[in-house]
């Protein structure tokens, strides 16, 4: 294998932080490797250095002459009312009917692929994306979390593309379901220093461990041999008929050293709310209908969810999952229906508009002491903040000081500390790292209340759900399978390009209505006119709200001001809602005309 990309004894530091410490690697020629490493370890400053974005303090990268680099971009790269056909033709000069080829791979067809590309979700977005890139022949593609914010469908899409891609890869994310499927090594940034290991993800973990049992095992034999040889030493080294043994000894003695052993990192670990199990229906819904602003998105819920259940809430973007989670905890009025708890239910909730909204200026320990059931000690408290990495200064900080991941681990410690025997958790992933979405699984298996959550993290699903519901097509059921079962079917239904059919929206009509669309009479042409008159219009609209969308996802992203962004959230929501009818009208009008 030759090789495409060699780093160097690289060093570079941000202050105080050093990122690289004479790390070295090499990158060969279709391998792909997963890149892991605690958050703030560097790995995304190594990603710019092997860009050439960014410079080492001291070190080298040597590129081979052959090297082509994709990099998944993580800005909008899309011109005003182009399709992404357009797009595609002028990013990579290649002619539509190569464009539509590799556009294919990734289910992009008809609207989705002929219509405005600034329209399309973030997720069909990296869908085009990812097909420019392959359009440009790269050797190496370079992702940074490319599974952020996707759902289960385009995950495992992604998943399908690059396990057939015939290049290498170099993969960052915190997803080890991801990583385990699509990368053969596992690349790791610990303190600086880079390893790389010739196995999946889990192999390396296991070898982490392994080496790590070894090498206490060769040092407490080590340990109690130096013993021995000091207490022979010290009985022998007086006595003439002795010494000259002693000496020996210690020579023996001067040459065994021990292993050293890398102390670990702080880690979290999360005790859930001890409370008493109960048993019998936990929440039931009858005829409920969710939605914003008076619109319904999913309708006719009946659903009942025992105590004790570990409930998993699935489907793609954009179908309700959040809306109907909001529902239940009275975040949001039903549009119709109702919703009834058992006796004696606590709620507690982990959520965006939770975690930042929390109170100002309060510190981490006033919060604390205030959500803490009646009884705690300071002593209790501190212990919970601590288990949460809050420690000595960090538990007099002001709330209003704390970065996004500080305030969700701040929010998970207020939950347990309170005697709640509900747990709301929406995608609890978001904001914290690997190892304490890991501490939370095991939690979670401990805690003997129930749980409903969302996450597009399979490794943590597949662990903590022991039932599955769906949100799909405007119903909610809950799923008969298990898990596996259900990424078994959507596997299924991407391998099989059913897609279209189960989205709905990109479901072709029935043969008689698109024969009736084309050649009835049925349709006056002064009709078909004023149709198409509303159709332009809808695109107009979709791509104004569309647009609005984005601005106020990116001024709440800036935003520190939690009042702030709360009212930017709920316009965002009101936005999305509107943006979803307009979308749904232009494809009933395009059936309608028989142009779909």
């Amino acid at each position: 294998m030759s090789v495409l990309l060699q780093l160097t004894d690289a060093v570079k530091s941000y202050g105080d932080q050093m990122l690289l410490d004479e790390a070295s690697v090499t990158l060969y020629e279709n391998v792909k490797v997963g890149f892991v490493g605690r958050n703030g370890a560097g790995k995304s400053t190594l990603l710019r250095v092997l860009l050439g974005d960014e410079e080492l303090d001291s070190g080298r990268v040597s590129r081979s002459p052959n090297l082509r680099v994709g990099y998944l971009r993580q800005h909008d790269p899309f011109q005003a009312d182009e399709s992404a056909m357009d797009f595609l033709m002028r990013d990579s000069g290649q002619p539509d009917w190569k464009c539509g080829e590799v556009a294919a791979e990734f289910e992009l067809k008809g609207e989705y692929l002929n219509g405005p590309v600034k329209r399309l979700s973030g997720g069909w977005q990296t869908r085009v994306k990812l097909a420019a890139l392959l359009l440009h022949d790269p050797n190496l593609l370079m992702l940074d979390e490319p599974t952020n914010f996707l759902d289960l469908r385009t995950q495992i899409l992604l998943e399908h593309f690059l396990r057939h891609f015939p290049a290498a890869c170099l993969v960052v994310s915190h997803d080890r379901e991801f990583l385990t499927s699509t990368c053969t090594h596992t690349l790791e940034l610990n303190r600086g220093r880079l390893t790389m290991f010739p196995g999946v993800i889990g192999s390396y973990l296991e070898h982490l461990e392994s080496e790590k049992l070894r090498a206490e095992r060769t040092n407490a034999a080590v340990e109690a041999k130096q013993k021995q040889l000091q207490r022979f030493i010290d009985k022998n080294r007086a006595k003439p008929t002795g010494a000259s043994q002693a000496r020996s000894k210690q020579k023996q003695l001067d040459r065994l050293s021990l292993e050293e052993i890398e102390a670990d990192l702080p880690t979290v670990h999360i005790r859930p709310p001890q409370i008493e199990p109960r048993q019998g229906p936990c929440v039931r819904c009858q005829e409920l209908a969710i939605g914003y602003g008076g619109t319904p998105v999913v309708t006719g819920i009946d659903l009942e969810i025992e105590h004790q259940q570990r409930a998993a809430i699935v489907g793609d973007n954009g179908q309700g999952k959040t809306t109907l989670l909001r529902t239940l905890v009275d975040s949001l009025k039903p549009a119709a229906g109702r919703i009834k708890w058992g006796y004696g239910c606590e709620i507690g909730v982990y959520a965006q508009h939770v975690y930042t909204n929390l109170p100002q200026d309060k510190t981490v320990l006033e919060y604390l002491e205030y959500k803490a059931k009646p009884g705690t000690t300071t002593q209790e408290c501190l212990a919970v903040a601590g288990s949460l990495l809050f420690r000595d200064g960090h538990t007099k900080k002001p709330v209003r000081v704390l970065s996004g991941g500080e305030r969700a681990r701040l929010c998970m410690a207020g939950l347990l500390l309170g005697t709640y025997n509900i747990l709301v958790l929406d995608e609890p992933g978001n904001h914290l790292d690997v190892e304490t979405v890991e501490s939370l699984a095991d939690a979670l298996l401990t805690y003997k209340g129930t749980v409903l959550f969302t996450s597009h993290d399979r490794h943590f699903v597949r662990r903590v759900a022991t039932n599955i519901i769906e949100v799909r097509d405007g119903r909610v059921r809950n799923y008969s399978g298990s898990y596996d079962d259900y990424l078994y079917y959507v596997n299924k239904e991407i391998e099989d390009g059913e897609r279209e059919r189960a989205s709905g929206r990109m479901s072709a009509p029935p043969a008689g209505k698109l024969n009736a669309g084309k050649g009835d009479k049925g349709s006056s042409g002064k009709d078909q006119h004023q149709q198409r008159k509303t159709l332009r219009n809808l695109e107009k609209t979709i791509s104004r709200l569309d647009e609005e969308k984005k601005s106020l996802t990116a001024e709440m992203m800036q935003t520190s001001d939690p009042k702030k962004a709360m009212d930017l959230h709920a316009r965002i929501a009101s936005v999305s809602s509107e943006l979803e009818e307009a979308e749904q009208r232009w494809c009933e009008l395009q059936q309608e005309l028989g142009e779909w």
